[in-house]
């Protein structure tokens, strides 16, 4: 064995140090008092030693050494009798401790008060505010909405209570959302399935209340207990308008009836299918619905309007400047867009209109004047079959498969390609295969594989919808297979010089900003547009049966068509112009898009409601917004909006019949 190092004092005293201490409370107490006097001591001697007025005898001057340290170390310093001197160490102990002791308890109070404070558990007392309980990605544009709703009131102010640190919670939102123009955003922290803690943000008071969903579907128990909490909190049928939302349909029934007569409950996956199958129908129409939702700009809006009582839609549509109007809410809350031409405004029915805010809109004593000699004939109503192709697979792909199924012509196509690991998921879903309207065919194969993708005819398609997978244990970051589809896409469009009217759906937010989509392609972020349809009921109950019949009654009542449908190419002609052309049809414009084509469409600007006296050119490539009518002929035969089709076969399972149907040609987009 080597000759062993010889330990240097310096450990070895830092040992006995560290040895000492770990003891008792006493040993460090005694290590105090060894080093105070190891340094007011010697100090203390001299100080005296250089005073040239000390004593000069011995005795005198150690006396003097002991009233300084003494008095250094607030001990009186009292000198004669031994005794005396103790008895004088011993009261300036005890009036240490005392003091120290006060310090300490007053120390730990405040510390335990403002821990206390910094934690979010005081009492939010505030009138007219939005509460939002919960946290998941969507508070961020939940929050953000109702920050934009608070402003201008006098003490805006946005609660929000959630089981976390509420100065993270704070800091998260600073970073997101930045200025708030005025508006305070508070965050409490507590459990908002707990009645105490939901008393925390005074809800009785507050202008409305959101629920929000949490990250997956084990989540939504804790929605119905917190619907729950509240109604024990305010009563059954009590307090501001409640906003909720669920992941799982089977928690749909359930929420509502927790959430009581003045709680709307949405659910997140067929609102955000839905909204998912639009965009793919209509490319580009994902900025116009974020426009349209959100609390910037021209909105829907639900308004009174005195002066159109008695006056047919036709009159109302050109009455308004400033508002384009697509419907009624019945006295009763069902809500009528696209009525026909000739129908009355009655007692009771408020406007639904399109408008920069909420107030009545104001009339023009003279409408604008329309051109009848430039209006484009009415098209041909015959719309070809569509081929789609659906990449990827979760618990959203069989009803947006469904919505496929209802919203295409016969003959269409449907090509799904998922992964094998997938299959589970694909064997049990529902999607249409005994309907002969539409053919779906399966195909194994991983759609983040160049060589999958480069085995399809990618060109061929009318547009291309990419899911990404549930989130699970082994994906904790879902959105990563879905760029790397996005990124093997774009690099084939590169290669070939193609455009692909790709739809992404995407989980996360941030991933948004990293999604490398092409000029006709396009993201959807799952519970953004969720988010903003719940900011805008909470704002106005009655947009409820409004999005209701937009999203949820017809599959989607919103549509981008060619200019070209309404007014002639190359002629100039007013906004109004294009309003008239199109109620002749049963549609209502609320919006439209110039083309420029140096802009991507997904990032071209939608100009909602403007003045009806706008004139332009108007090309073939410019896009008007409209709302349509129901179209029965849509919906696939004997399929009602609430059933299901028949299950679908696994994947690896591709009949022969419908092998033989994926050589059909492929067609352009369907001409609406």
């Amino acid at each position: 064995m080597g000759r062993r190092r010889a330990v240097s004092w310096r450990h070895r005293a830092r040992y006995a140090f560290d040895r000492t201490l770990a003891r008792s409370t006493g040993a460090l107490l005694g290590w105090l008092a060894a080093c105070c006097l190891a340094i007011v001591v010697p100090v203390s001697t001299l100080l005296v030693w250089t005073d040239p007025r000390a004593p000069r005898s011995l005795t005198e001057r150690l006396v003097a050494v002991w009233r300084t340290s003494a008095e250094t170390l607030r001990l009186g310093g009292v000198t004669g009798a031994p005794l005396r001197m103790l008895l004088s160490v011993f009261l300036g102990l005890i009036a240490l401790l005392c003091v120290s002791t006060l310090v300490g308890v007053i120390t730990t109070g405040l510390g335990d008060r403002l821990e206390e404070l910094r934690r979010g558990r005081s009492r939010v007392l505030e009138k007219g505010h939005a509460v939002v309980l919960g946290w998941s990605d969507q508070v961020f544009t939940v929050v953000g909405e109702m920050v934009i709703s608070q402003v201008g009131r006098v003490r805006g102010a946005v609660a929000v209570l959630a089981d976390r640190d509420s100065a993270v919670m704070a800091s998260d939102l600073n970073a997101a959302l930045g200025v708030t123009r005025g508006v305070r955003v508070v965050c409490r922290t507590g459990a908002p399935i707990d009645p105490a803690a939901l008393a925390l943000l005074t809800p009785a008071a507050a202008h409305c209340v959101l629920v929000l969903p949490g990250d997956d579907d084990a989540d939504d128990a804790e929605v119905v207990r917190v619907l729950l909490a509240l109604r024990a909190l305010l009563g059954a049928g009590a307090g501001p308008p409640v906003v909720a939302a669920v992941r799982d349909e089977r928690f749909l029934t359930a929420a509502r009836l927790a959430a009581g007569p003045r709680g709307f409950v949405l659910d997140v996956e067929s609102t955000a299918a839905r909204l998912l199958v639009q965009a793919a129908r209509h490319p580009g129409l994902v900025r116009a619905l974020r426009d349209l939702l959100d609390l910037t700009g021209a909105e829907f809006h639900v308004v009174h309007a005195p002066d159109a009582l008695g006056l047919t839609f036709a009159e109302i549509s050109s009455r308004y400047e400033e508002a384009c109007a697509v419907g009624y809410l019945a006295a009763d809350g069902r809500a009528l867009l696209t009525p026909a031409s000739g129908a009355r405004c009655g007692p009771g029915d408020r406007l639904i209109v399109v408008a920069r805010d909420d107030r009545p809109p104001v009339a023009k004593r003279e409408g604008t004047a329309v051109d009848p000699t430039v209006m484009a004939d009415r098209p041909d109503r015959q719309r070809s079959f569509s081929k789609t192709l659906l990449l990827g697979w979760n618990r959203r792909a069989p009803l947006v498969m469904e919505l496929l199924c209802r919203t295409a012509q016969p003959g269409s196509h449907l090509h799904v390609v998922s992964g094998a690991d997938d299959g589970p998921a694909t064997a049990d879903a529902v999607g249409p295969t005994d309907d002969e309207r539409v053919a779906v065919s399966y195909h194994v194969g991983e759609p983040t594989r160049p060589d999958t993708l480069r085995a399809l005819d990618l060109f061929g398609y009318d547009s291309v919808i990419a899911l990404a997978p549930d989130a699970g244990p082994h994906r904790a970051r879902p959105d990563d297979k879905l760029l790397l589809t996005l990124l093997n896409l774009r690099a084939l469009e590169e290669e070939t010089g193609q455009a692909l009217p790709v739809v992404a759906e995407l989980t996360d937010h941030r991933s948004l900003a990293l999604a490398p989509l092409g000029p006709e392609g396009d993201a959807v972020v799952r519970g953004e547009l969720t988010s903003l349809v719940m900011t805008r009921i909470a704002q106005n109950t009655g947009m409820a049966a409004v999005f209701e019949e937009l999203f949820a009654a017809r599959g989607g009542a919103l549509a981008l068509r060619p200019a070209s449908h309404y007014v002639l190419p190359g002629r100039v002609a007013s906004f109004a112009t294009v309003v008239a052309s199109a109620l002749r049809r049963g549609e209502c414009v609320i919006g439209y898009r110039a083309h420029d084509a140096r802009t991507p469409r997904r990032e071209a600007d939608v100009r909602l409601a403007p003045g009806k006296a706008e004139r332009r050119v108007w090309s073939s490539s410019d896009e008007i917004l409209v709302v349509t009518p129901p179209d029965a002929d849509a919906r696939c035969p004997g399929a009602a909006s609430d059933e299901r089709p028949a299950r679908p076969a696994r994947p690896d399972m591709l009949p022969e019949a419908r092998q033989g149907r994926e050589d059909r040609p492929a067609r352009g987009p369907a001409p609406e």
